[in-house]
């Protein structure tokens, strides 16, 4: 396989912010429903699930054809060149969808894409961390494999989370979105575990996300363990220690400290116990304050956060000139109480069962 579609995954919304840091990757993206497509090799595969801080997973299309009825779905995959790619001492999870298909039993084909691999000599089990995902679509059977295991949120580094943590993919694309590019001071006043502070960081510093986990990639047929490790072998930058977070509990301050070191971007950061009215900007030219209250569906009830979002936006006003200011909630309400000036509003995305959306400010003025 020379060059195929890589598809990258992110919830739906934040696809055209995916594609912009795809093609600062060098990609030429498509943008689709929940994600976007680039074309490439494995080497590209292992270079997205490495580099790329906003996708939730990377998966590798292998092939497709047409497949009418369950007799041609059996026969053709087993013609499909499964051991390409898949290693018969390495099991694989199968999973099958189909859609407006003439194929509509799921539990039918995925039995005939069993039977197929078996025949090749490859193994299958349901708990398998490398999956082969089987979409049937318009008569279209489309293989793919998830090259990236565990999502991709999962850097390796957040051990200690709080209540209603925000994912490190959506903390990126949210970084994006505000228009964060590693040279700006960030602050985030309700820090929680950290997430945006220690993620502002490790792009200052050029620390790629996936550096310390594994992928699922790794165990694929033609996997070589040397050039995965020149790849990955990336020099950090210099970075300046412009990156503030703040909240009124200890224990979140000890957990976002705790986070900063295991990603080893401690040295940038600095993280202390206050509330939104002890809040002050640090001695740097002015950044971005993001932040990630609670929304009230989730956490307390809503009415008692409109004091809340309101001191915020009143500190933020008084204090923070210059500073542009990110919010995120799911309640248009909540941050109208902050009293801040807002640019045209994002699509929402899906977060935790809720919609969110960034409340994105200009210089304040």
């Amino acid at each position: 396989m020379e060059s195929f579609d890589i598809f990258l995954v992110c919830p739906p919304g934040f696809e055209t912010t995916l594609a912009e840091e795809a093609r600062a990757l060098g990609y030429a993206p498509e943008i689709a429903i929940g994600g976007v497509t680039v074309s490439g090799g494995w080497l590209d595969v292992w270079r997205c699930n490495l580099h790329l801080r906003g996708a939730a997973r990377v998966l590798a299309r292998l092939g497709a054809f047409r497949a009418m009825h369950i007799a041609q779905l059996d026969k053709r995959a087993r013609k499909f060149p499964f051991s390409d790619i898949l290693r018969s001492d390495i099991p694989v999870k199968v999973e099958v969808s189909c859609h407006k298909s003439r194929i509509y039993h799921e539990k039918a084909a995925k039995q005939r894409i069993v039977g197929a691999l078996n025949a090749q000599g490859l193994s299958v089990s349901d708990e398998a961390t490398l999956t082969l995902k089987t979409r049937i679509e318009d008569d279209l059977c489309t293989f793919s494999i998830d090259t990236s295991g565990e999502p991709l949120h999962k850097r390796g580094h957040k051990l200690q989370i709080g209540k209603a943590p925000m994912r490190e993919t959506l903390a990126a694309l949210f970084l994006r979105q505000m228009g964060y590019d590693g040279t700006q001071a960030v602050v985030d006043p309700m820090c929680g575990s950290g997430t945006f502070v220690i993620e502002a960081a490790e792009i200052a510093a050029g620390l790629p996300p996936g550096r310390d986990r594994a992928f699922a990639f790794e165990n694929l047929a033609g996997f070589d363990r040397r050039a995965w490790d020149a790849m990955r072998a990336a020099q950090p930058v210099e970075a300046k220690p412009v990156f503030f977070g703040s909240d009124r509990d200890d224990g979140a301050i000890r957990a976002s400290i705790a986070n900063a070191d295991r990603a080893g971007v401690a040295p940038l950061t600095t993280f202390t116990r206050a509330a939104i009215s002890d809040l002050a900007p640090p001695e740097s030219a002015p950044g971005i304050v993001i932040v990630n209250p609670p929304y009230g569906a989730r956490i307390g009830q809503r009415k008692l956060l409109f004091a809340l979002y309101g001191a915020m936006g009143k500190t933020l006003t008084e204090r923070f000139k210059g500073w542009r200011v990110g919010i995120i909630t799911s309640d248009p309400g909540l941050a109208k109480a902050t009293g801040l000036q807002f640019l045209p509003a994002l699509p929402p995305v899906q977060h935790g069962g809720l919609r969110i959306a960034l409340y994105r400010t200009g210089p304040l003025p």
